[in-house]
């Protein structure tokens, strides 16, 4: 791995978290209230071999994740991350067919999350998660546990 394949993956999965939310964190501290939901992946628990970049810069959003829960807490913000496993994107469809069979044969549920599945659980951090803070919710279809 060259030292621009690691900084380009950090900068997009992990820099723009830390980007964004500073945008963000001083309009949510104003008016004590405030939702965090992040998107890293199952990889970034169990890392996958080839992806260093990737694993490393979605198991750093993580704890980056749960340090905003502790600190944000007391201006009645929440941070949470949702760790997706394999999804039907573009990014999947990428994947031969023969190795995406073998995939799905490693999920227990024997299929690729849907976008609307991993979007729900967003909605639902945002919308009714008033006590959840800090969490880690894994929507992988059983790949990791």
């Amino acid at each position: 791995m060259t030292d621009d394949d690691w900084n380009e993956v950090i900068e997009t999965n992990l820099n723009s978290a830390f980007y964004c939310t500073s945008a963000v964190l001083p309009s949510m501290i104003e008016q004590n209230f405030g939702r965090v939901v992040n998107i890293a992946s199952f990889v970034g628990q169990a890392g996958n071999f080839g992806q260093a970049n990737y694993a490393a810069s979605k198991g750093g959003l993580i704890a980056f994740t749960k340090v905003l829960a502790l600190e944000l807490a007391k201006y009645n913000i929440t941070a949470n991350v949702i760790a997706p496993g394999f999804t039907a994107t573009e990014m999947t469809e990428r994947i031969p067919f023969d190795r995406l069979e073998q995939i799905k044969e490693k999920i227990p549920l024997h299929r690729l999350a849907l976008p609307e599945e991993i979007a729900k659980s967003v909605a639902f951090l945002i919308c009714d998660g008033d006590y959840i803070t800090g969490q880690q919710i894994n929507i992988n279809g059983g790949i990791y546990m």
